[in-house]
């Protein structure tokens, strides 16, 4: 069993290890060991993985729509403080609740799972090494986009499919030019290929910038 098992997983097994191997100079280069990144679906925890560093956010493994993210960053210490409480939902996965904000948690199978992570992670939070990542999926808007650049935070950026010269913190993720938002941009470029989607951006050079 275990070995038709390693026979199944061996290129994955492989390609982690050599993905790891590719993140050495990534690795090597940061600085900021300690940042609490804000982020609208996985990129950001993705991320974090990448590096080997801890989630000092509870924002893992969820996503939310465009219009609740930007309306909780706008007070975000509010929504942190808030019970977070779930709701019934057709989907497969738990929903909560953050006062009116609701939160797809897409990666967790149980409500126990995700309450017990929620308080750790956010007991964690350093709101002076704050990193806010953003995307154009899930129906945001050119006006999303706007409102989220004319946010009061330093570090934020948001990965679009198509340039966008009037938001500032806007980044555009190759790929995706014929598609209606970017994709997944945590997943490999190509088959064969160790570089992710979001390697586009240097998101070392971002967290370092707070150690400038």
């Amino acid at each position: 069993m275990l070995v038709k098992l390693l026979k199944k997983n061996y290129p994955a097994i492989i390609r982690n290890f050599l993905r790891k191997c590719y993140l050495k100079r990534y690795v090597t280069k940061l600085k900021n060991k300690s940042p609490c990144i804000i982020s609208s679906n996985c990129n950001g925890a993705c991320i974090l993985h990448d590096l080997g560093l801890r989630f000092n956010s509870p924002f893992v493994n969820l996503w939310l729509g465009p219009k609740d993210f930007i309306k909780m960053l706008k007070s975000l210490r509010h929504y942190m403080a808030c019970e977070l409480k779930f709701v019934e939902d057709e989907r497969p996965y738990p929903v909560g609740m953050l006062d009116d904000i609701k939160i797809y948690f897409m990666h967790y199978k149980t409500r126990e799972e995700v309450a017990s992570q929620w308080r750790r992670r956010v007991s964690r939070m350093n709101y002076e090494n704050l990193f806010v990542m953003f995307s154009d999926q899930n129906g945001c808007t050119d006006d999303d986009l706007k409102e989220f650049d004319n946010l009061p935070y330093e570090h934020k950026v948001v990965f679009v499919h198509k340039p966008c010269p009037d938001v500032k913190s806007a980044f555009v993720i190759k790929g995706f030019e014929n598609e209606q938002s970017v994709g997944i941009c945590s997943n490999f470029r190509r088959k064969f290929s160790l570089a992710k989607y979001y390697d586009d951006f240097d998101y070392v050079g971002w967290l370092n910038s707070k150690c400038d």
